[in-house]
């Protein structure tokens, strides 16, 4: 349990645990998105329901370096312990896909520090640093847009999307179609910075999922709440 002393040997043991678990038709997968793991995700999980919450052992398998460590980590810690500038320095360390997502998603959004995170990520030089505060923004358009310049924002992404890394652009169009979804008075122009810059126009999309090119998905998303309402 949490504020027990983790061993090496516990470390050790995890980290045998999750070797046991290496599935090389796993790794295939993930490493086409650039996650180097090959641990299923839903045996990561009962790991870490059986492991219950231990923050120390979470900064210990961080620690590691090693990619399902750290996702596990991210499973059994407490998002709220976290101060400010270790979050920071994690989000830098974190550079595989997977492992950047659970931490802004399970973790800083959850902290008490998110606010400050995502406003000092937002500009970072970095694009995969600014995408987790791009990120951080997305979520507050949805859930707590009092105090953001909506407008600013897609005058921002209407002049640097088109050519963003891909991880920031990814980023940024979420925000875009977040903000078509959410606020009527932006829509029409959400779609038109859509329609324009194309940006995800011919990304791949399964059957039944919805596109992420941002007029399809603001336009699906309408759709679904209008039906909802008239339910």
């Amino acid at each position: 349990m949490a504020g027990t002393t983790v061993t090496e040997a516990t470390v050790a043991e995890v980290m045998a645990e999750l070797a046991a678990l290496e599935d090389p038709k796993v790794r295939a997968v993930n490493e086409k998105h650039g996650d180097d793991h090959g641990v299923n995700l839903s045996k990561l999980r009962a790991v870490a329901k059986r492991l219950k919450t231990q923050q120390e052992l979470a900064r210990r398998l961080w620690a590691t370096g090693d990619t399902a460590a750290r996702l596990l980590a991210l499973l059994i810690c407490r998002p709220r312990a976290f101060e400010q500038d270790e979050l920071d320095v994690m989000l830098r360390e974190a550079r595989t896909p997977k492992v950047h997502d659970w931490l802004v998603n399970y973790v800083v959004k959850k902290n008490p520090h998110a606010e400050e995170l995502r406003l000092a990520w937002f500009a970072d030089p970095d694009p995969v640093v600014a995408s987790a505060g791009w990120a951080l923004t997305t979520e507050r358009v949805a859930k707590k847009p009092a105090g953001l310049d909506l407008v600013g924002l897609l005058d921002v992404i209407e002049a640097e999307m088109k050519d963003a890394p891909d991880r920031l652009q990814w980023a940024m169009n979420h925000c875009l179609a977040q903000i078509g979804i959410e606020h009527p008075e932006h829509r029409a122009r959400a779609l038109a910075i859509g329609e324009r810059l194309e940006v995800l126009k011919d990304y791949p999309t399964s059957p039944g999922c919805t596109s992420p090119f941002a007029p399809d998905w603001i336009n699906e998303m309408v759709r679904r709440q209008d039906a909802a309402r008239q339910g």
